[in-house]
């Protein structure tokens, strides 16, 4: 199912305004940035890098993280752009693992509501 397309960070100059002038927010599995934008609700981007596996792994760590993005969506405050770095330890956890530290890493970046 994952988060609409409307929500999603595409352009790199959107991915690198909020890795440059967001706050950031780190875990061993992932690290969080997030800034302010103008458009009034949240779009969110993930970053999976090569080296946490091949293409089957890293989709589905993306499919994991848009997962619970989109659970998390709805309590969220609006108004901001979130981008979401995986480390390659992320490819030996759980699902719910990936659930319950992307929650973690919202409320210390202070988005939810």
């Amino acid at each position: 199912m994952g988060i609409r397309r409307e929500l999603r960070l595409k352009r790199s100059e959107d991915f690198a305004r909020v890795r440059r002038e967001g706050q950031v927010v780190r875990h061993r599995l992932m690290l969080l940035s997030s800034a302010p934008n103008a458009v009034g609700h949240n779009r969110y981007g993930i970053i999976t890098g090569k080296r946490i596996g091949p293409a089957v792994t890293r989709n589905r760590v993306r499919r994991l993280l848009r997962e619970a993005l989109r659970h998390q969506h709805p309590g969220l405050r609006a108004g901001h752009d979130v981008v979401i770095i995986a480390h390659p330890a992320i490819a030996a956890v759980r699902a719910q693992t990936i659930h319950e530290v992307v929650v973690t890493l919202l409320r210390q970046a202070g988005l939810q509501a």
